[in-house]
């Protein structure tokens, strides 16, 4: 008996594939919005959002032959954006320190809030991720967003699963700091 039905075949992959003009600007604009945010979650910045969703829809149109539904074509794309996401970071340096590398004394443990008291809102919370810094918005929002666990986030942005740990900590903390003061960092 076999626990997961196989993908359904997209006729509109199936077109562009195909070779259907039409087919790949309908493929866009069906993914285009939700690429772009899953991205501008990452980066930060708009222009390095645009040029990341530009740059995996050309790898994903250059590849599309060889899709073979092992995920859904949303899946798919947002893997390479993803990615592409990070190496954008990575590009800015992004500021990830791995724990187990650093000769950094140990840092004091920020106030602890109760979080259930905070009632957030989700806007509150998009507006706060923007003022994080990259490690700390990057590790969240591949975690709340994104629904990747701690391990798999240490696999994308090749750390360690306890540097993973604390960034995600340590953002959670920082991002209710920032809501708890109104937005101001």
């Amino acid at each position: 008996m076999e626990l997961s039905a196989p993908i359904q075949h997209d006729e509109l992959v199936e077109r562009c594939k195909r070779g259907d003009p039409r087919s790949y600007s309908e493929l866009y604009q069906k993914y285009s919005k939700a690429m772009y945010n899953t991205s501008l979650r990452i980066v930060n910045h708009t222009a390095d959002a645009e040029d990341v969703l530009q740059e995996s829809f050309i790898d994903a149109f250059a590849a599309i032959d060889g899709f073979g539904y092992k995920s859904t074509f949303g899946a798919w794309l947002k893997r390479i954006v993803i990615n592409k996401s990070i190496n954008a970071l990575r590009k800015r340096k992004m500021d990830i320190i791995d724990i187990e590398k650093t000769t950094a004394l140990h840092l004091p443990e920020e106030e602890s809030y109760d979080e259930d008291s905070l009632q957030l809102k989700v806007e509150e919370v998009k507006k706060a991720m923007k003022e994080l810094p990259n490690g700390y918005r990057t590790v969240l929002s591949l975690h709340l967003f994104e629904g990747y666990d701690q391990e798999e986030i240490a696999g994308i942005l090749q750390i360690s699963h306890a540097t993973v740990r604390t960034q995600y900590m340590r953002a959670k903390q920082k991002l209710l700091l920032i809501i708890k003061q109104g937005g101001l960092s």
